[in-house]
């Protein structure tokens, strides 16, 4: 009886301890290979009051763009390959761990320029630096590993062994939607793997680049091995043209990466790799077995985090006849508790789009669908100025009837019936993108078939279809999506680098002697 009626919290108080010895704390799940990115919880105001302290403290920097002389730019990133490239890895390594505590130690100033300059919203900015912060520290564990010798087997009196080497300057151009990620995970890559860079951010967000690159500097890079250039397409167009180009690594939309794949594949002299991540048409498919309740909930974020302006998210709901009715009408009440307003509130869910020429894109493609479409439901944004494009839904006839990626807050809905699901795959294939699409089913047997038939490079089970992992889930598509390898992905830095043999006679000496001496044992 006394056991029945004791104080739970006298109970509680004579505990030892509150969290099993297996279970690990946040910034220990992925020892012994790195450190996890420290995030910040975003509901304790005794965080967010001085993180949006020092949000407002903060002075964009002033950023004058110059014309960058392109044959000096790369006469000097040449002449600091070589040095670089006879760097131990261990130590490019440590210059990679050095810049990931220099991010965390500024992540306040990074989250209030990604506000500023790209238009996130707090959480997405802070994922964003934590996810940058995780390129660094496993590019650096993959460099330990990827680029130490490997021994090859052979007969006795020889030894085989290979080695990974820097391939020369690497040009690296990033988009504005993931400004901090994006940009530093594609140089930290070509870096580590030993090999000069010249980078060029999108013209939307160079502040961020520019902000970043002292940092690289601070944290043992040598200047000339990092050269930052800004500008337009005409600049990104001059650097991919230059003859001492020794690969490029390019995300953005695909007519962009096909002109840069036509500049390279146009010169003479050596065939250099092309690195290219572009957009998505994503599907998340629904079946009659799913939970509604998840459904919405994942819905929601995966087309509208980002104000959808990541190549991950929703772009096609497919939702089975005998529950559509029931899941849209949960999904436009979720819509109707978005907040769409300035990314610099907490309270702020959805902020605006990157600039006029997006917005523009977007408000043509709502015209489109008013001739053919059904509209679910559009958020308000009457009282807003800026480029904020409302977060809306609309059923569509059909995939076919969308004609390219809209990279927004627009989700398209088909409707199917279950027996046209191998048809619906189909459809989802036929768009020629591959990037990321999902299932939400409590059927297993449905879940492998769909994994097996969907040809997308990261397929969703039962969540969200955006929020990536470094290292956990590897990011990157296929056919119109990309060229493949996963950044953040156990094969990603290996792209940046040649394979070299080495093969010796070790008999030419005067005999094996290794062997010589296990015989006399």
């Amino acid at each position: 009886m006394a056991e029945l009626v004791a104080d739970p919290v006298d109970i509680f108080r004579k505990q030892t301890g509150v969290r099993h010895p297996a279970v690990r704390v946040a910034a220990d799940i992925y020892l012994p290979e790195r450190r996890n990115s420290r995030g910040m919880d975003l509901a304790d105001p005794f965080v967010t009051d001085a993180l949006l302290a020092d949000i407002a403290a903060f002075r964009m920097p002033e950023f004058a763009e110059t014309t960058p002389d392109i044959d000096a730019v790369f006469a000097k990133a040449q002449a600091a390959f070589h040095g670089w490239s006879r760097v131990d890895v261990d130590a490019r390594a440590g210059c990679l761990e050095k810049l990931a505590d220099k991010l965390e130690a500024n992540n306040a100033a990074l989250i209030a320029l990604m506000i500023s300059e790209g238009g996130k919203t707090i959480p997405d900015a802070l994922g964003e630096v934590r996810e940058a912060v995780d390129f660094c520290r496993y590019y650096a564990m993959r460099a330990r590993v990827d680029f130490a010798p490997i021994t090859l087997p052979g007969p006795t009196g020889e030894k085989n062994y290979l080695r990974h080497a820097g391939r020369g300057v690497f040009v690296c151009i990033s988009p504005w939607n993931f400004p901090l990620a994006i940009f530093l995970g594609q140089v930290v890559a070509a870096l580590v793997a030993g090999n000069a860079v010249v980078a060029k951010p999108a013209p939307q967000t160079p502040r961020i680049a520019q902000f970043v690159a002292a940092m690289m500097r601070d944290a043992g890079i040598p200047q000339d091995v990092f050269t930052l250039v800004t500008g337009g397409a005409d600049v990104g167009a001059a650097i991919v043209a230059d003859p001492h180009v020794a690969g490029v690594a390019f995300t953005g939309s695909g007519k962009a990466a096909r002109a840069i794949n036509r500049a390279l594949a146009a010169k003479d002299g050596a065939i250099v790799p092309l690195i290219a991540e572009t957009g998505g048409q994503n599907a998340l498919i629904v079946d009659n077995s799913a939970l509604p309740e998840q459904v919405v909930d994942d819905v929601v974020t995966s087309a509208f985090r980002s104000a959808g302006q990541r190549c991950s998210a929703l772009r096609i709901l497919c939702l089975p006849h005998d529950v559509a009715d029931k899941i849209i009408a949960m999904l436009r009440g979720a819509m109707r508790e978005l907040v769409v307003g300035h990314p610099s509130r907490l309270s702020t869910d959805v902020g605006p789009v990157i600039d006029d020429a997006a917005k523009e894109r977007l408000l043509t493609h709502i015209d489109y669908l008013r001739d053919g479409a059904k509209e679910i439901y559009s958020c308000d944004v009457s009282g807003l100025a800026g480029n904020f494009v409302a977060p809306q839904a609309w059923e569509i006839p059909a995939i076919d009837f969308l004609t390219d990626e809209v990279f927004g807050p627009i989700l398209h809905i088909v409707r199917y019936k279950p027996e046209e699901l191998g048809a619906l795959i189909a459809q989802i294939n036929a768009t020629g993108f591959g990037l990321t699409g999902g299932l939400h089913s409590r059927i297993e047997d449905r879940v492998a078939l769909v994994e097996r038939d969907l040809h997308v490079g990261n397929f969703y089970v039962n969540r969200s279809l955006i929020g990536a992992v470094v290292g956990v889930q590897p990011f990157g598509g296929e056919g119109l999506s990309g060229t493949g390898p996963k950044a953040g992905g156990p094969h990603y830095l290996l792209r940046f680098a040649c394979e070299r043999v080495t093969s010796i006679n070790t008999t030419a000496a005067g005999g094996n002697a290794s062997l010589l001496m296990a015989a006399s044992e």
